[in-house]
């Protein structure tokens, strides 16, 4: 297994346990707003948001996804194209009791729009530091490349 199949696996697996992230449209000035992503692992390198109708996402365009997992030891910066894909058996697969809390229409709801974002680049990094590499910056010793973090530019997150 190449290190980068290793570090994409690990950004599926963290996003998993805590699936929090920033998005926001590219070229405006708008901010980004955090979002929960619901993951279909039938769908490779596509994350999807439910959001109200009138959301800022929701017309669509250039997007940026920022991700820190719950241990803050991996991060990602997700690139690609976001819209809205309100297929109805794609709804129903990926609805859930905290998307519920949010749309109290249902899957019917009025305002539910389904995003999707597909991720087109990606940069990652996990901060792993070896024991070693720890007891260094504790004493502000200098880290060696074998004892920090991996990195990878991809084109794709498919593992």
């Amino acid at each position: 297994m190449s290190d980068t199949h290793k570090i994409k696996q690990t950004m599926w697996d963290k996003m998993a346990q805590s699936p929090f992230l920033m998005v926001g449209l590219t070229g405006n000035d708008q901010h980004s707003e955090p979002l929960t992503a619901q993951l279909d692992r039938d769908q490779v390198d596509t994350l999807f948001f439910f959001v109200g109708k009138d959301n800022r996402l929701a017309s669509g365009g250039g997007a940026m996804a920022q991700f820190v997992s719950k241990g803050h030891d991996f991060f990602a910066c997700l690139a690609g194209e976001i819209r809205q894909d309100n297929d109805p058996a794609l709804i129903d697969k990926l609805w859930n009791k905290q998307v519920e809390a949010w749309f109290p229409g249902g899957k019917s709801d009025p305002n539910l729009a389904l995003l999707r974002l597909d991720i087109a680049s990606a940069e990652l990094w996990e901060t792993d530091i070896s024991l070693s590499g720890r007891l260094k910056m504790l004493f502000g010793g200098t880290i060696k490349s074998d004892e920090d973090s991996s990195h990878a530019v991809v084109e794709t997150t498919a593992v």
